[in-house]
């Protein structure tokens, strides 16, 4: 049975990198990060865009699950709230063995890797503060729980396959 992998974490947490290891080591995979739904100039976040992306990233995921190519979906985003999953997952068809994994740290982890992201030019300083208030979102999600405050990207993809299979 196809097994649909969902990653969720507050922006910082290395969702990304985790998701591409974990597509490394689980075969045949395929990884779907939210974020490229979003990559858009000018940024524009609105109701019409937002709808559009959950349509975007679930037309995918569907394509994903109805292809025999494919074991593991790997699906990583935001999603800071359960009814985001659940909208997503409301969407889909077929068979599939759902995995729901929040990837949390440490707040001084998070200041530290989204500083490292400031510093590349990737995110700006004035997104910390918004990303400590939702840290607890993940806490509280119906989801499995890894902690990834001391963990190296390699470990985390290792723990989460580890659970899948």
């Amino acid at each position: 049975m196809k097994k649909l992998i969902m990653v969720n974490g507050i922006m910082g947490v290395g969702k990304s990198t985790i998701s591409e290891k974990l597509a490394d080591r689980l075969m045949p995979s395929v990884y779907l990060d939210g974020d490229w739904c979003w990559k858009m100039n000018p940024w524009a976040f609105t109701e019409e865009n937002k709808r559009m992306v959950i349509s975007n990233i679930t037309y995918l995921l569907n394509a994903y699950l109805s292809n025999s190519g494919f074991r593991y979906i790997i699906f990583c985003w935001v999603m800071h709230q359960e009814q985001i999953i659940e909208e997503i997952l409301s969407r889909l068809h077929g068979d599939y063995e759902l995995h729901k994994i929040s990837l949390i740290c440490s707040e001084d982890v998070l200041r530290s890797r989204i500083m490292q992201d400031v510093r590349k030019g990737m995110r700006t300083a004035d997104s910390i503060e918004a990303s400590i208030v939702r840290m607890q979102c993940y806490k509280e999600m119906n989801t499995v729980k890894i902690d990834v405050s001391d963990l190296t990207a390699t470990e985390a993809a290792e723990r989460i396959a580890s659970i899948v299979n």
